[in-house]
């Protein structure tokens, strides 16, 4: 069964995931090291049906660096935080990030504290050795001024408790952020402006933006230095003469993705690529993300 991007995060909005301590030399101060990884999500129907399978298929490849989809009842696709760890470690892999979606049930406003269930999200994001938790949704709940501007004090909030664990909490965008206007302004320079950047990342996806109109070239110079961590996509118009537009190889579609990646490296503070591809015209997905690897390896990024 085919499963949409936004149609999986909706459906997994209630589940919590998890991010923690990453390797040393990428938690020191000054320049970072590069790391490239993939998004498992552009491998989700062979990490439901043979998570280790794909994992060993995956580090074949020369990725050396994941990000999670999945996490739910304390388990990354299936296994504790432990047992995860511990596959990532046999294969050689290493899990800087990972997305889960922070909601309003997660924040308790009569104690004023996050609930115990996302707490567990940060406890279990640390085990796995992660940089940053990544909420990849934004409820349409939250999407008018008062409610989204209250909300945006719970992500500095949520900043502050993953910094006790050496994390940054994290905001991946879609297409909405850039063409909802709240007061004028649109929904992503709301967000930029009323989050903390010691506390707040952005995981900016240059393809999800780009069905919204918005160039990713554009927002990295508007807001230099906040993107360490980028999803790497490119896009075309949906095939067969269907409308909007879907994820392609690196390099074949509409966004040019290496100009936007060359920037965000000198100019976006960039250090964490994740490549993710969701639609693979006929092609198989372990087929697309091997290419789209190879290609970033051709470009000058390296797996790490």
């Amino acid at each position: 069964m085919k499963t949409t991007r936004r149609s999986f995060i909706k459906t997994s909005a209630l589940t919590l995931a998890g991010t923690s301590l990453f390797s040393s030399s990428l938690l020191a101060s000054g320049k970072r090291s590069e790391v490239v990884g993939i998004q498992l999500y552009s491998v989700r129907d062979d990490m439901k049906a043979d998570p280790l399978g794909t994992l060993k298929q995956i580090a074949g490849m020369g990725y050396r660096h994941v990000e999670h989809a999945n996490y739910d009842n304390r388990k990354f696709y299936g296994y504790n935080a432990v047992e995860f760890k511990k596959i990532l470690d046999d294969l050689g892999l290493k899990m800087p990030s990972g997305h889960t979606v922070l909601n309003e049930e997660h924040w308790d406003k009569t104690r004023n504290d996050f609930n115990d269930p996302w707490k567990y999200t940060i406890e279990d994001a640390a085990t796995c050795g992660q940089k940053f938790v990544i909420s990849p949704w934004l409820d349409e709940s939250l999407r008018s001024y008062g409610p989204f501007m209250k909300f945006m004090e719970v992500f500095n909030k949520c900043g502050e408790l993953c910094q006790k664990s050496g994390m940054k909490f994290g905001y991946h965008n879609h297409d909405f952020e850039f063409s909802l206007k709240l007061n004028n302004e649109n929904l992503f320079d709301l967000m930029m402006k009323n989050t903390d950047e010691d506390k707040v990342s952005q995981q900016l996806d240059i393809g999800n933006m780009y069905i919204a109109g918005a160039k990713a070239i554009d927002i990295i110079n508007r807001y230099p230095g906040r993107f360490e961590n980028i999803h790497v996509k490119d896009m075309i118009k949906k095939e067969n003469g269907g409308e909007g537009f879907e994820s392609t190889i690196l390099g074949q579609g509409l966004v040019d993705p290496k100009k936007v990646i060359d920037l965000s490296r000198t100019k976006g503070g960039t250090w964490l690529f994740i490549i993710e591809q969701e639609a693979y015209q006929g092609k198989s997905p372990l087929e697309c993300v091997k290419n789209d690897l190879e290609i970033m390896n051709d470009w000058g990024y390296l797996s790490g």
